[in-house]
């Protein structure tokens, strides 16, 4: 019998196989910006309708792959401003933080034709029948990059796309163990990040697919609902939205979005070194004052609640944030 795979030598890093929580007929790409894009050729639409609240780099990724980009507004209660689009054209509906339940996801899609579903922040979400559902996986998991389309025709065109080739910037997914995540690790991070950025469309790594193959999902999923019910205890009397006003079993959130009108609240906390992110402040400067997604984006603090951490952590990021306001 002839064997294809090369025998010795050095060992490598060792994962347990057959976990990947997305099998079977899904499109695994390199990243969520290029799902996106992938799920509009798979749909055969020119025009996204995407909304402002959402990180630029899709928008400039499908700019550049020749999409034209329209955009739509959100209300306070994360729904689009938008009746219809056109049968040419398709829609990206955001699951928000990771708290929007499959019931709320397939209302807002009948509303509409063509429907991508970004579940970005949404890794466990189910798939909304109907719609192209794109996830990423390096929001939930500890890999170098990586992204899911699921649906209909969802694998169509991937014999086109180069495999992408992750391990020459994945060491700074070792140096968070040894050194933390600031100096030589963050470096590292946005090398990273910056090769996901220059990238065009590619297949998922093989790096990449090894580690989600070797995942312990079931874990990942109780340590964030756990951490999110923590935090809504610790933290619903003081923000000034409802996380759960959307949210259901289905959900396992990537984030708490805490909104408290401090703007100064993230330096606050990064003096405690507690990192928590400044999503899309690029709209600070593109959108209207007055608009939802100005007040989001100048406000919205999205707490840690992954796998990483428990209770403790959830009650000494409360204590910190209590003290600073």
């Amino acid at each position: 019998m002839e064997v294809k795979k090369e025998i010795g030598s050095f060992l490598e890093l060792d994962f347990p196989k057959g976990l990947e929580y997305y099998k079977g007929n899904a499109a695994r790409l390199n990243s969520a910006r290029a799902g996106i894009y992938h799920a509009a050729r798979v749909l055969n639409c020119h025009t996204v309708f995407l909304p402002y609240y959402q990180c630029e780099t899709v928008r400039d990724f499908l700019i550049k792959k020749g999409i034209k980009v329209l955009y739509y507004s959100l209300d306070r209660n994360f729904s689009p401003k938008i009746q219809s689009c056109s049968e040419n054209t398709a829609i990206v509906l955001v699951n928000y933080f990771g708290i929007m339940g499959h019931d709320r996801m397939n209302y807002l899609s009948s509303n509409f034709q063509k429907v991508i579903i970004d579940n970005s922040q949404a890794f466990f979400a189910p798939a909304i029948k109907g719609c192209l559902n794109v996830y990423s996986a390096r929001k939930f998991i500890g890999v170098p990059d990586g992204a899911y389309v699921i649906g209909n025709h969802g694998e169509e065109y991937l014999q086109e796309y180069e495999l992408d080739y992750s391990s020459d910037t994945s060491l700074f997914l070792l140096q968070r163990i040894e050194y933390g995540c600031e100096g030589k690790a963050y470096q590292a991070r946005e090398a990273n990040e910056a090769r996901i950025n220059q990238s065009d469309i590619k297949r998922m790594s093989k790096l990449t697919h090894a580690i989600l193959d070797g995942t312990d999902y079931e874990y990942i999923k109780s340590k964030r609902r756990e951490n999110f019910k923590t935090a809504c205890n610790l933290f619903d009397n003081i923000n000034k939205i409802n996380p759960g006003m959307f949210y259901s079993d289905d959900c396992i959130p990537m984030v708490y979005p805490l909104v408290v009108e401090d703007d100064k609240l993230l330096l606050k906390l990064l003096k405690h070194k507690v990192f928590q992110g400044h999503w899309w402040n690029y709209l600070l400067s593109e959108t209207d004052p007055d608009s939802f997604e100005y007040y989001m984006s100048k406000y919205m603090i999205p707490i840690t609640i992954d796998q990483r951490y428990g209770e403790n952590e959830m009650k000494y990021i409360f204590n910190i944030i209590s003290k600073e306001l």
